[in-house]
């Protein structure tokens, strides 16, 4: 039997709330949302926000910051300031929204060492990572630089605990008579603020698919991987050496112990039936791990073969990121309305080692509201200083940012003033004073400073 935790009372009376776009849901937050003059972000009010760069930007290193910013991470800089390391979605068929200027007039001054990908001289690829140094305490851009060159569609990623964000490419391009090399994979960019790019390594290891996002775990070195498809899995990567991601290792997918190719989707079918079982908030299950091999799929079907094998399959998991006690990642479409799950993943005391089996690690159904007024394809997300969990929406109409308390309460932190350009990045800095989050479809990077110290009640 499905074994399910309670205690989520909180939860189930927000979704009796009347459903709608709201901007102040039910729930513990910091307020309404006060409407922005500038009409570019309401927040609740003793909040503000700074713009720090914007798409099209001459950068110091002479290149053009990127459109379509996503994912980031933050890191401790010089002096106290914080160095951001962003993501770049770029496809390479829209060089006006790249690095090198509309026709690729800036190409020639990049080293060919330093791009993974130059599209044979004629298409490069345009995605990759750009690397700021902000100063904090006086909220002011020092330095903005390319970092990363010549990668796919780079959406989201994840720190890592020795000081490196790893970028991921959800782009399954093989090589080809426009293409140079095949894409599917994560890159490492060390965190520095000396403006200088790093040689593009794609770590093969890992596997090769629509990679969303990676987290890792502190204390053994697990990365866990999500996968933007509607039927992907939840990989683990387990390596040799712990901190040392190209020197090899394991890939395996989660299974539910009890419950073999689990559909976790909770979705329902044109006849009005469950496509799998009837999970309900705070289903908890006991998780195992399978190894997986011909982890370069050149016919993308790793997470087919995966879910044959017995693993469990979720709806286009997106952002992930780990918490104190575990794992938070985000199914964009999950749920009875296809309109965002969250799940947490505990490792087992043994995670990835002798004894696993016995005391295994659990997966669980965090957060399903059904409820767009709540909650509307959740996307990115980070753990707050405090617990909570920040969301990023990327859903139809309005977007905003939610909050998530660890009881399972949601409210909104922030509302984009300008449409459906959806949120992307939001992490804090290293001292917990300001959040930073980008406006995709803007080319926007922005930091928000508020009394984050006033736990939300």
């Amino acid at each position: 039997m499905l074994a399910v935790t309670l205690g989520f009372r909180g939860l189930r009376s927000l979704l009796a709330a009347e459903p709608g776009r709201t901007a102040a849901a039910p729930g513990p937050g910091y307020g309404p949302l006060i409407p922005d003059p500038n009409k570019l972000l309401d927040l609740p009010e003793r909040f503000t926000y700074t713009v720090v760069s914007r798409a099209g930007e001459r950068m110091d290193d002479g290149f053009l910051v990127p459109g379509k910013p996503d994912g980031m991470a933050t890191f401790p800089g010089p002096g106290g300031k914080t160095i951001l390391v962003r993501n770049h979605e770029l496809l390479a068929d829209r060089p006006e929204n790249g690095p090198y200027g509309s026709n690729n007039e800036l190409l020639e001054k990049l080293p060919k060492e330093f791009s993974y990908d130059r599209g044979r001289e004629q298409k490069p690829c345009l995605g990759g990572t750009t690397t700021l140094l902000y100063d904090t305490g006086n909220r002011r851009l020092e330095r903005q630089f390319l970092s990363l060159a010549g990668t796919q569609y780079n959406c989201a990623g994840g720190p890592t605990p020795w000081g490196t964000w790893v970028t991921c490419e959800e782009d399954v391009q093989q090589a080809n008579e426009v293409f140079e090399k095949g894409h599917g994979y994560a890159f490492e960019v060390p965190a520095r603020a000396d403006g200088k790019l790093v040689r593009p390594v794609p770590i093969v290891a890992m596997g090769r698919f629509r990679r969303e996002a990676i987290a890792v775990d502190p204390k053994t070195g697990v990365v866990y991987q999500t996968e933007d498809r509607e039927d992907g899995l939840l990989y683990r990567y387990i390596p040799q050496k712990q901190g040392d991601l190209l020197a090899g290792g394991r890939v395996q997918a989660l299974c539910a112990r009890e419950y073999p190719s689990l559909d976790a989707r909770n979705w329902m079918g044109e006849d009005g039936k469950p496509l799998g079982p009837d999970l309900p908030v705070g289903t908890k299950l006991a998780a195992r791990w399978i190894d997986l091999d011909d982890l370069q799929a050149p016919n993308d079907d790793l997470r087919a073969r995966g879910f044959a094998q017995g693993a469990a399959k979720f709806a286009r998991e997106e952002g992930i990121w780990y918490g104190k006690n575990g794992v938070f990642f985000a199914c964009t479409e999950g749920g009875k309305i296809r309109k965002g799950q969250i799940w947490k993943y505990t490792p087992s005391p043994n995670e990835g080692a002798d004894g696993e089996s016995d005391q295994p690690g659990t997966v669980e159904l965090f957060i399903e509201p059904n409820d767009t007024g709540l909650i509307d394809n959740a996307d990115n997300l980070t753990v707050a200083p405090w617990g909570d969990l920040i969301v990023c929406e990327d859903g139809s109409g309005e977007q905003f940012v939610v909050g998530v308390t660890p009881g399972g309460g949601l409210y909104k932190l922030a509302r984009s003033a300008l449409g459906d350009s959806e949120f992307a990045g939001s992490v804090f800095s290293p001292d917990g004073s300001t959040l930073f989050v980008n406006l995709q479809g803007a080319g926007l990077t922005l930091a928000v400073h508020g009394p984050w110290h006033a736990r939300p009640s």
